[in-house]
């Protein structure tokens, strides 16, 4: 053996009397299992402490401008019957009501919601039992006067004045709203008609939703408020097209696939197909903003008619770039089906391990719901503190969240209009305060997600692995089914969910490094220092690296432990030196294969999406700001579910590729388990 063999390790040799992957298997790891069920016990434990001590409504409910929080008794005033929160300014500083107001006549532009209650003048037309505020009687704030907030009984002046001063005073309109999270939203339409109601004659120096002096400020709060919005609306498409619509698409994609003859059909059908949805939605959209601009009283905004142009516009494009991408890697994907056709057998013999990601998404949803119940109350376990802000001019009483205080340095200036209030002006802000355990506690919570998370995705690929190679070194293929896949599931998980913990682990921390390393960046970027966001900013490319090659070479371990049963060491050294006597060959079919399962993701979202954009267009297009925010959350869902179907393949190929190499270095060519086909069609494309 010369030197350079000697580098790259001794061949595999196959164990006696080898017929497949082991039966006769230890648990591998254990030390990693224990680990694993130890911080299992610790998160339940800290959880059920959090739990004991926190109250998750102080996180979820709104809190008020006095600090109460709405719909509980914490805080100075009992607010149990008083749960949604009516926003008087743009500071969120607001007041706790018995429900959300719906107006029929959209806004009373002569009722103020104040932080004393109703104050109401001529020409209004809601009763008090309309908005039921909750009683801030004896708070030292400041009261409604026709002075104060509507001068000369004016809708326009009383929007200037003191007390409503453009959504920055202690007072607002009396509109109509929606809930969501127990804040009441104004509506879209009850908006429009109170900027009738106090800018009559279109003053572009008036605007009732400007948020602070900043352009930027102003343009972020209305997008993110429209998106909320928005996603609220289409709460259920979200859900029924984005997770339910997802997976029956990619359960009858990845079930069509195991056909024989229809691979090719469908491949092609799914590019074409593709390219088409783009197409199509462009010129639906082009088409749809030409429409909107023809029409004579306008039903749309300049601004919707601009996005719909531009959205056609990107959507044209992606479509040409799709055209380029494939036409490029058109003999690529040609060559890729055939390991994907052997890949189809497999699954074709087994076809209860499509199920299986359904399964992996279900335990991954259960512990998401507790992990997410621990880390609310968790965050609720902070103290309140006050800090107070120089307003100028006058003695505001507001109190927010934390989150919002950095707008109040922006906020535009209050102007003195009676010399009676001259005074040193305050407005006090409200938010939680972590102690260094609730910090501690955070990462150590993240921790806990990171590690879960690539556990369950790592026992899955050891599953996997295990179905496709104990079909690979099948002399009789006919013996292999779905009790395989059940024999899999049981040996992966008793045997080796320590080599699933082990290299999980191993991402887990590179993960928390990386986020480490997004916190330093945040705070470099609050400091304004180049040099350490310069370093920071390679660091955390060097580990976005390093976690993209231990994910290889742990899916790569992962099958040499579902074949041979060996521990995660011996078994990552075993796959490198494996992989590198092989270099060329499984690299160029892994990298033509990959195309394959791309495209599948692909055509699964597109279509998703596609379906999507039909159904809110036509049951919510005028209740909704844009369609784009839903479009794009359930893009991502159905992107990500698809990659669980589609994963099934190219784990598939990527084991039957590893079996096939170690196959030929344990084995004569008489004595291989690769039938024919594959074995001509590795050695022409390989």
């Amino acid at each position: 053996m010369g030197r350079e063999d000697e580098d790259l390790g001794e061949k595999l040799s196959a164990p006696p009397d080898f017929d497949g992957p082991t039966a006769n298997r230890r648990c591998t790891d254990v030390l990693c299992t224990i680990l694993l069920w130890c911080m299992w016990i610790c998160m339940t434990g800290l959880g059920i402490f959090c739990i004991q001590n926190g109250d998750y409504r102080l996180i979820l409910y709104p809190l008020d401008y006095d600090g109460n929080v709405c719909g509980t008794n914490y805080g100075g005033k009992n607010m149990t019957e008083f749960p949604y929160l009516y926003y008087v300014n743009d500071f969120s500083g607001g007041v706790c009501v018995k429900e959300c107001p719906t107006l029929e006549n959209l806004t009373d532009a002569h009722t103020l919601v104040t932080y004393g209650g109703l104050f109401q003048t001529e020409g209004s037309f809601i009763t008090s039992e309309v908005i039921s505020i909750a009683d801030y009687s004896g708070n030292d704030t400041l009261q409604c006067t026709e002075a104060l907030c509507y001068p000369g009984n004016d809708p326009e002046r009383s929007f200037t004045s003191f007390g409503v001063n453009q959504g920055k005073g202690y007072a607002y309109y009396a509109m109509d709203t929606y809930e969501v999270l127990w804040r009441c939203l104004f509506t879209e339409e009850a908006r429009t008609e109170l900027e009738t109601m106090i800018n009559p004659n279109g003053n572009n120096n008036i605007s009732m939703i400007e948020l602070t002096n900043s352009t930027y400020l102003k343009q972020g709060y209305n997008f993110w408020s429209n998106l909320y919005g928005d996603l609220f609306l289409t709460r259920y498409y979200i859900l029924g097209l984005g997770f339910g619509a997802t997976i029956v698409i990619g359960f009858t994609y990845a079930f069509l696939m195991r056909i024989p003859g229809v691979l090719n059909i469908m491949v092609w059908t799914s590019i074409f197909a593709t390219i088409g949805i783009f197409f199509a939605a462009g010129w639906y959209a082009g088409d749809t903003a030409k429409t909107w601009e023809s029409y004579d009283s306008p039903k749309y905004t300049e601004d919707e008619v601009r996005y719909a142009t531009i959205a056609s516009y990107v959507l044209y494009a992606v479509g040409g770039l799709l055209v380029l991408l494939f036409l490029f890697m058109r003999k690529r994907i040609q060559l890729a089906m055939g390991c994907v056709k052997e890949t189809s057998k497999a699954v074709l013999a087994m076809p209860t391990i499509i199920l299986f990601p359904v399964f992996q998404g279900i335990g991954f949803m259960c512990f998401m719901i507790a992990w997410a119940v621990y880390v609310a109350y968790l965050a609720s376990m902070g103290e309140f503190t006050t800090t107070e802000y120089g307003v100028g001019g006058y003695k505001i009483s507001v109190r927010i969240p934390q989150f919002n205080y950095i707008l109040l340095k922006a906020a535009y200036p209050l102007r003195q209009t009676n010399a009676l209030l001259d005074m040193n002006s305050s407005l006090q802000v409200r938010w939680f305060e972590f102690s260094d355990f609730i910090y501690q506690s955070g990462w150590f919570f993240l921790f806990c997600f990171f590690w879960t998370g690539q556990f369950i995705l790592a026992l899955g690929e050891i599953i996997f692995a295990m179905c496709f190679a104990k079909w690979y070194f099948s002399r009789e293929k006919s013996r292999v089914g779905s009790l395989t896949v059940i024999s899999s599931i049981s040996a992966s998980m008793w045997y080796h969910s320590g080599t699933a913990a082990f290299g999980s682990l191993i991402i887990a921390i590179i993960k928390m490094i990386r986020a480490s390393l997004a916190y330093l960046q945040r705070k470099a970027e609050e400091m304004d220092n180049g040099i350490a966001k310069a370093i920071l900013c390679c660091l955390q490319c060097c580990f976005w690296c390093l976690e993209k090659c231990m994910r290889f070479l742990n899916k790569n371990a992962y099958i040499q432990c579902a074949i041979f049963g060996s521990s995660f060491c011996k078994s990552s050294k075993e796959a490198f030196f494996l992989i590198m006597r092989n270099a060329a060959r499984i690299g160029a079919i892994t990298y033509v294969s990959g195309g394959v399962v791309f495209v599948g993701k692909v055509f699964i979202t597109s279509l998703t999406t596609g379906v999507a954009y039909f159904a809110i267009s036509e049951q919510l297009r005028d209740e909704l700001y844009s369609v784009i925010g839903p479009l794009v959350f359930i893009a991502v869902i159905a992107w990500f579910i698809s990659g669980m179907f589609m994963g099934i393949y190219d784990m598939g190929i990527a084991t039957i590729l590893q079996c096939f190499v170690a196959d030929e270095e344990m084995f004569d060519d008489d004595q291989m388990y690769a039938q024919g086909s594959l074995k001509a069609w590795v050695d022409n494309h390989g």
